[in-house]
């Protein structure tokens, strides 16, 4: 697995542009991505997506390679990587924002439409054990934060970060698959025992 985390000048794929991907190589966590870009000609930017990942307005413009620069560094780095099944928190988002930018620019898109979502991967977990899962307007609330908070590890930092979300996605991922750390980092933070207990 690869798991990707990438900023945005929003949601939409179509319309926004990257701003930054983080992904780290799953089976082989020393090994890990971190770019950023300037948005393409023509995308919206809004307002509340940089308040969110921490660009400022004067840096996502010039100074910095092209969003068609960091897919083909990106999909070179992925090519590096035994596995290449798109995995993190909402990771069809992710795909999607990558993809559509090789088809903006006519890449090839190596990438298969499966991914590995921790989002329903923590909510099967905390259903096996009874737990009920948190809920707002109907429906799931879980979200990184509390997927973190339920592995033992700590929030986020802010703002976010491609790299840094990518890592701790991996780590979550590896406590509720295998009951086990996966990045050294995080080795301050005790796996609760009823992850250990699935091993």
């Amino acid at each position: 697995m690869i798991v990707v985390d990438m900023e945005s000048t929003g949601v939409d794929p179509i319309k926004h542009s990257l701003l930054s991907v983080g992904a780290v190589e799953y089976g082989s966590p020393e090994n890990f991505f971190y770019e950023e870009c300037v948005v393409w000609d023509g995308a919206h930017v809004d307002d509340e997506a940089l308040a969110i990942n921490g660009f400022k307005r004067e840096d996502i413009f010039e100074g910095k390679q092209t969003d068609k620069e960091l897919l083909i560094k990106f999909l070179a780095w992925a090519d590096t990587c035994n596995e290449k099944t798109i995995a993190g928190q909402n990771p069809a988002t992710d795909r999607d924002f990558l993809k559509y930018t090789a088809m903006r620019y006519h890449v090839d898109w190596p990438f298969a439409q499966r991914v590995v979502d921790l989002h329903s991967i923590a909510y099967y977990h905390m259903l096996k054990r009874g737990v009920s899962p948190p809920v707002k307007n109907n429906h799931s609330a879980l979200n990184l934060e509390a997927i973190l908070d339920y592995v033992g590890l700590p929030s986020l930092p802010e703002p976010h970060n491609g790299l840094t979300d990518a890592k701790f996605e991996a780590e979550a991922l590896s406590r509720l698959i295998s009951g086990k750390p996966l990045i050294s980092s995080f080795s301050g933070f005790a796996i609760p025992d009823f992850l250990l207990s699935n091993c």
